[in-house]
Order: structure tokens, then sequence, then C-alpha cells
């Protein structure tokens, strides 16, 4: 397995606590925060005391950081162009510190329970040396951990409620659900078989493009928005972990770093092919659309919307956590046998998670979208139109970048190129992509002419056909990285602008054209850092670097 020697050798502190990777194949430092967080929370008798408190003040400082951008714009937009008044932004504070609270728990959990299972997974299926047993266990974990994504939740509550309950919700996350499982088990399949990534991705979406001619154009939208909702914050580091364990399968023994990659973008195209299935199943329907009226401020209560969220939060998130944990229970007891300290220890991620993601709910539906649809709207009606196109950029530009995921990878892509992909570089062109991204979101409701289609299908035709060209590295972090851009922010607060946007605008369809924003987004990254990965590979073989293999010095491996 070949190794970036430079970057692997470097010592992450977190918060005081110093922890040291030693030699770790590229795939490892790929893998986020999560990852890093996961190394150093599951090292079991070698965590210095204290950790768990300097990982979660940690993960509170990012989500602090992610919300910040949007309460500044909404603060600055309620004193100007939008007067939401007193009781709609304490509403909005209110869900937003919830949606922290929620998110920092649910991360936590996610870390210390979900993802070193799925690394524990990986690792005990590849010993097991049975195919059909390691097909089927990437089903099951697929589909469990898709179905309990956040933003999965959110967006499928969405088109319950924008379709007025013909989409049901439960519809919409049983379908990606399986969609996601499927390929899972192809994307092990793929790397048991040895077949190039880029060949893979390019038959998956050579499927995607002929499924789309049968397709209606608000399924259209629906199917590329949950491919970027579905790959979340559970669902990337779980697969991230579940690939580096899986990538040893091969029977040549060649498991290159190129093979823990890319996973989480074939999960996602499965998703997208699933959602179109069903239109092409169901056949072509007209749909009722919900509409959505400006709030009158004076009959806004401020706390009665997070009380009346509660039960169905509850519901929600024990609905979409059971089966994992069974799945746990029963990984237990045939492939980890761990020792008990070490399994009640994954077992209080699974409760942390739980109780994070009621929060979160919560924190979503009482206060913080409405305020995102309610400005869309409002800014919508407006004669000067220029302010909506203005403020989505914005919220794409500002909130890209704030996303904790986000911030990491730009660190983690410095740090993997020995600093000659600098992470400003990598920041700018992923917050001005995601803010074209969104601005063209916008102007698609504007002018309900330019389909979706017409967006994504050049858009991929150029992605795809950059990766022929790209070193292989970049590729699956190109890939995966969209499923990093659409982050909790982006599947929440600007989702809800957006429709916000389309309700209000004569002409526009909420169905049709209040989703897709997610889809968009998440082609942002795919293109951009494809193009720094040209840059890269022109600037390596200036200073004698490998773009696809390691650092170079003297002749050696550094």
């Amino acid at each position: 397995m070949k190794s970036w020697a430079v970057a692997d050798f470097f010592p992450v502190a977190i918060n005081g606590v110093r922890v040291s990777f030693g030699v770790l194949p590229a795939s490892y430092l790929r893998c986020g925060h999560l990852l890093y967080y996961l190394l150093c929370l599951t090292n079991f008798g070698h965590r210095k005391q204290g950790g768990c408190l300097n990982v979660l003040s940690i993960l509170f400082k990012d989500n602090i950081r992610a919300v910040i951008p949007i309460a500044l714009i909404v603060l600055v937009l309620n004193f100007t162009l939008v007067p939401l008044g007193l009781p709609l932004v304490l509403r909005f504070l209110i869900g937003s510190i919830l949606v922290i609270i929620g998110l920092t728990l649910f991360l936590f959990g996610v870390e210390i329970g979900i993802t070193p299972m799925g690394s524990l997974t990986g690792s005990s299926l590849v010993k097991t040396n049975n195919l059909l047993l390691v097909l089927g266990c990437g089903f099951l974990l697929g589909f469990f951990i898709s179905i309990a994504e956040p933003a999965l939740m959110v967006l499928a509550q969405q088109v319950d409620f924008v379709t007025m309950g013909a989409i049901p919700s439960y519809l919409l996350l049983l379908v990606v659900s399986i969609g996601l499982a499927v390929l899972v088990s192809l994307g092990f399949l793929r790397v048991f078989l040895n077949v190039s990534l880029k060949v893979f991705l390019f038959g998956c979406y050579v499927i995607i493009f002929i499924l789309a001619f049968f397709t209606q154009p608000e399924f259209l939208s629906i199917a590329f928005d949950s491919s970027g909702a579905t790959t979340g914050i559970l669902a990337v580091p779980f697969l991230l972990a579940l690939a580096v364990g899986i990538s040893s399968l091969r029977k040549d023994a060649i498991a290159s770093e190129e093979d823990s990659f890319g996973l989480v973008a074939i999960a996602s195209a499965g998703a997208i092919m699933a959602v179109m299935v069903l239109n092409i199943i169901i056949g072509t329907k007209e749909y009722a659309v919900a509409s959505l009226e400006p709030i009158e401020v004076g009959s806004v209560v401020v706390l009665l919307p997070f009380l009346n969220h509660i039960s169905g939060a509850l519901s929600e998130s024990f609905t979409s956590l059971l089966p994992l944990t069974i799945a746990l229970f029963a990984l237990q007891k045939t492939l980890f046998k761990l020792e008990r300290k070490q399994f009640v220890r994954m077992i209080k991620g699974f409760v942390y998670a739980f109780f994070g993601l009621i929060i979160f709910l919560v924190g979503v539906n009482g206060g913080f979208m409405e305020i995102g649809s309610e400005l869309g709207l409002r800014l919508a009606m407006y004669e000067n139109k220029s302010w909506l196109i203005v403020t989505g950029f914005a919220l794409g530009f500002f909130t890209i970048i704030a996303e904790p995921a986000v911030y990491v990878l730009t660190h983690q892509i410095e740090n993997v190129t020995s600093g000659y992909v600098k992470r400003k570089a990598v920041g700018a062109c992923l917050s001005i992509g995601v803010g074209l991204a969104v601005t063209l979101a916008v102007i698609r409701i504007l002018n309900p002419s330019i389909k979706l289609w017409y967006v994504l299908l050049p858009s991929y035709i150029i992605a795809l056909g950059m990766m022929y060209f790209a070193p292989n590295l970049f590729v699956g972090i190109a890939f995966d990285a969209g499923g990093v851009a659409t982050g909790p922010m982006t599947a929440t607060f600007i989702l809800a602008f957006v429709q916000g946007a389309a309700s209000a605008f004569k002409g526009a369809n909420l169905l049709r054209d209040g989703f897709g924003m997610i889809a968009l987004v998440a082609t942002a990254p795919i293109i951009t850092l494809q193009v720094l990965g040209f840059i890269f590979q022109i600037s390596s073989r200036k200073q004698g670097v490998e773009a696809d293999g390691e650092v170079e010095s003297g002749g050696k491996s550094i």
C-alpha cells in the first residue's frame, strides 16, 4: 500500500491532547475530522484523561462556527430589508442553540459509537473471507445508516410537506435507503473484483442519465437532492470507516489508498437511481403543492412550536437508530466480541446520538428552518430580485466554509499534498463554487424555464470527463466531497430559503423548483477539487512529487 510518508507522520493536537498517528495510508487522512477523533477516542487504554471533554469542546466550537454565518445574515436582514420581529428572531435563536447542542451530542455519539462500528465491521468482515457475508452486511448496514441520516430525514419531511403527503416521508426514506444499500454492496464487490473507481462511477452515471429521460422533473430534483442529503454527518464517517476496512478485501493483496475512496460517491449514486426508479414505477403524476404564506409577526409564539415537535422528534430518532442498535448487538455477538468496557463505550455513543438527534430535530423544525423559508419568501416579494440573488450567494459562500467537515477537509488536502495545494485556495474554491450553486438555484426560481437537468447534465459530463485526467487520489476526494458540502446547514436552512423563494415567485413550482439546490451544491466540489488536482499535478511535476504516489526527496520517499 502506498503512503504519503511526510503527511502520514504528522501529529494532531486536540486541545492540548497530542495524538501521533504514525505511518497511515492516505485514505485515513482523507476520512476527515470524524476519523481523527475516532482514532483518539477509540484507542482504548491509550486515551488521555479528559480527551472526551476536549472532543466535545471542539465539536461544540465547530458547530457554533457553522451556525454563526447564518445567524449574522439573518440579523443583518432583520435590521435592514426584512424586519422579522422580536418573537420570530427569538425563535430562530433558540432553534439555532438547539441545533448546535443537538449536532454536538449527535456527532460525539457518532464518533465514539457509530463510526467505530463501521471501522470494526469492515475489518471483521474481511477476516471472514466470505464474500456473500460481506455483501449482505454491506447492504444491511448501508440501509440502517441511511435511514438514520438527519439531513435525509429533514429532506423527506420537506417533500412530505410540499406534496401534502402524496410522497410520504417514510416512503422516500425507505426507497433512498434501499438504493444506497444496494450500491454500498456493489461498491464492496468493486473492490473484490478490482474494478476501477473511474469505470464504476462512469457506469453508474450512464445509468442515471438513461433513467433521467423517463423521470419527471419533480422527481429529478428530489432524486439528486436525496443523493446529497443521504451522505451527511452520519453516513459519511461511517461509510469512510467501513471502506478503510474493506479496502483490504482484494485477493491480489494490492489495496491502494484509492480503494478507500469513492464509496460515498457510489452510495449517493444509488440514492439517485432509487428515486428515479420509484417515479418510473408509480408513473407520471400531477402533485398538489403546498403554499407558504408570510408569518404574521403578532401571531408568533416562541416556545410552543418547540414543545410540539418533541414527540415527533422522539419517535423519529427511536425508529431511525433502533435498527442500527440491533445490528450492533448482533455484530458484537458474531464478529466483534469486544471487551465489555469497549462495547459499553460504543453503546454510550448510541445514547449520545439518540438524544442529540432529538434535540437537533426539535431545533430545526421548531424555529431554525422557519426563518430560512420566511427570508426567502419575503425577499422574493421584492420588486428588485437582486437582493434575493445576493443573499443566496452569501448563504452559500459563508456557510460552506464554516461547515466543520469542510474546515478540516481543507487542512487535510494541504497536509496530504505536503503543502503544495494551500487550504486557503481550497476554501476559496469551495466557497465560490457553492455560492454560485445556491445563486444558480435562485436564478432557476426566477426563470423557471431553466430546468435542473439543463444544469446538472453538463456539470456531470464535465466532472466525469475530468476524472480521466485528474490524479486518482483527487477523483475519490472530489466525488466524496459532495457529501461534505451538503452538510446540515445546507440541508436545513439554505433548502428552506430556496423553497420560500419558490413559493413566493409566480411561475415557479415549489416541488419542481424548490428542490434541486442540494444537488447543485453537491456538484460544486466534484469540479473544483478535480481542478485543484490538476493544479497539484502540474505543481508536483515541478517539485518532484508524484500526484498519485509518494513524496520524493533525493530519489527516496521521505
